[in-house]
């Protein structure tokens, strides 16, 4: 016998759109089957419109009840103990903590690339800098009583060969590579490897600047170089570095656009120390990283609000939200490990060490390897 709901359903859901079998999996269903049991989709035969599309994007997002605004309530209101209610089962009320934390990481960089100014770092790059010093110019800012004085001054300056040394001085290096770059290239390669590799770096970095040098195969070609993976490395790392001293603020623009996938690496290495600290307590590896994420997720929601306010009010709040994260972590490891104050402060102050320690190393890794593939 099929139940009829007592309530009576519009839109999509009407009980004329209702089908006896799920258009997703097959599963049977009833009349009384809003959604299919086996797979969750709605059951409804009903043509999807544009009105319809709508309502369930606004239902799922923008409704008070959806998984979204528990999670954000939970997580701003409840430090620490959303954590034990997601490890405890309760995961259907509140969004998957890895899925969350990732949308926020590209939320929260993409409004620090679209309101940095990084870009203008771009102007104080090696293409756009004039010379550190030039003899003429500052010997035209001299007052002379006249203009023959002017010129004995030059003249015994010429005598001297000052300005011959400043100019030619520190690019003679550069001139003796230059002037036979096959037979510099010889004398370098050979002694130790890192200070063969060094000298290759230096020796590739004066070739991309002074000549039209785009690709390795082509210095290989012209400087009959030898084909060694050694020296394509030197060459590649060389030419990052050309790039990164022409445009320093386009490279780090690039850095912060890989600062959300490097948050997914740090965070389970991270983890494994919290384990560590409180391996004597009941919670698996896994339920220690779920707490990083939904830490790591608070982050993120205070630095966006802090970014709004100073695009909105032009003052910088940075540091009061820092403020107010650093409390909260406090509060979510008391209510989540539920040990006293003093063993809590202990290990807030050991955690939090090892957590700047392993973030240095993280961004020189990503310092590194940005340069190697910029």
């Amino acid at each position: 016998m099929e139940n009829k709901p007592t309530i009576q359903p519009s839109g999509r859901f009407k009980l004329r759109y209702r089908g006896v079998n799920c258009l997703n999996c097959g599963h049977p269903l009833e009349l009384s089957d809003k959604y299919c049991p086996n797979c969750s989709q709605a059951n409804s035969t009903k043509k999807l419109t544009l009105v319809d599309f709508f309502e369930e994007f606004l239902a799922n997002y923008l409704s008070y009840d959806s998984k979204l605004w528990r999670t954000l309530a939970a997580l701003l209101l409840r430090p620490g103990k959303i954590t034990n209610e997601y490890i405890s089962g309760k995961r259907l009320s509140y969004t998957n903590p890895f899925r969350f934390l990732l949308s926020l990481a590209i939320i929260y960089f993409l409004i620090i690339s679209f309101n940095s100014k990084f870009e203008s770092f771009n102007k104080f790059g090696s293409g756009n800098n004039s010379p550190i010093f030039n003899l003429d110019t500052e010997l035209n800012k001299l007052e002379f009583d006249s203009e023959q004085e002017k010129q004995i001054a030059l003249a015994q300056l010429d005598s001297l060969k000052i300005k011959s040394f400043i100019t030619n001085g520190i690019s003679q290096r550069d001139s003796t590579l230059l002037s036979n770059p096959e037979l510099y290239f010889q004398k370098i390669d050979s002694g130790g490897i890192a200070e063969r590799f060094a000298e290759k770096i230096q020796f590739f970095s004066t070739v991309i600047k002074h000549d039209t040098i785009s690709y390795f195969e082509q210095g290989v070609t012209k400087f009959n170089l030898p084909k060694a993976k050694e020296n394509e490395m030197a060459f590649n790392l060389a030419n990052s570095l050309s790039d990164i001293e022409r445009r320093p603020g386009s490279f780090l623009n690039s850095l912060i656009s890989k600062l959300p996938i490097t948050t997914f690496f740090f965070l389970p290495f991270f983890s494994f120390f919290i384990w560590m600290v409180y391996i004597r307590k009941k919670y698996t590896y896994t339920d220690h990283l779920i707490f990083s994420f939904h830490n790591q997720s608070l982050l993120f929601i205070l630095l966006i609000v802090s970014n709004l306010i100073n695009a909105l009010f032009n003052i910088g709040s940075e540091g009061l939200f820092i403020l107010i994260f650093a409390i909260y972590l406090y509060k979510a490891m008391r209510n989540f490990y539920q040990q006293g104050r003093v063993k809590t402060v202990i290990k807030y102050f050991l955690l939090n060490t090892i957590f700047f320690i392993l973030g240095g190393i993280a961004i020189t890794i990503l310092i590194a390897a940005s340069v190697f593939t910029y």
